[in-house]
């Protein structure tokens, strides 16, 4: 396993996101009437907080097309969610290029075979502990936490942690939305 390390990360200006795999354990849940459902693990909210705290947006990327993940990203108040898409390098060059952005200036986390192409240009990529061995070879950070544990989250502290920012970030948000004063 290949694990490429990256000493002086630079300011990164957006951070994208797969779902099923990296916010989810990957299980989808069918239900005799047709229905389905997803399990999300309420810890990756606090790393969308702690981008908004530092207004850093977050996007999801989904090859799947799911209300359920509509209705996540709209309580999460994640503006800029992509279903449905085939080719998230695309996708996430065109949004790139309306903001102005470089690749570099790009984080994105994903575990299997359709965030391969867009793990490999952007400035810094991640995965799940329980990613395929092809997306582990070609990525800055394998974390620790596997799809559905959090794993987001730990992607934007470990980032945090690597500009020396995170505790002062935790801070803001304590301080912005849960004190009482």
């Amino acid at each position: 396993m290949r694990i490429l390390v990256i000493n002086n990360i630079k300011d990164i200006k957006i951070f994208f996101t797969d779902i099923d795999g990296v916010w989810t354990d990957g299980s989808m849940y069918y239900f005799e009437d047709g229905n389905e459902a997803k399990r999300f693990n309420t810890y990756d909210s606090a790393g969308v907080l702690l981008l908004k705290t530092l207004n850093i947006p977050v996007v999801i990327i989904s090859s799947e097309s799911s209300n359920m993940v509509k209705n996540r990203a709209k309580k999460l108040g994640i503006k800029d969610t992509m279903l449905g898409v085939k080719n998230k390098l695309k996708v996430a060059e065109k949004i790139i290029q309306k903001l102005n952005y470089k690749m570099t200036d790009v984080a994105f986390i994903g575990d299997d075979i359709n965030d391969l192409e867009l793990l490999k240009k952007v400035g810094l990529s991640a995965c799940p502990n329980n990613a395929t061995e092809l997306i582990k070879e070609n990525v800055n950070w394998v974390l620790s936490k596997n799809g559905g544990e959090g794993v987001f989250r730990e992607f934007v502290e470990k980032y945090l942690t690597s500009k020396k920012i995170l505790n002062e970030t935790i801070r803001i948000v304590q301080k912005k939305y849960y004190s009482n004063a």
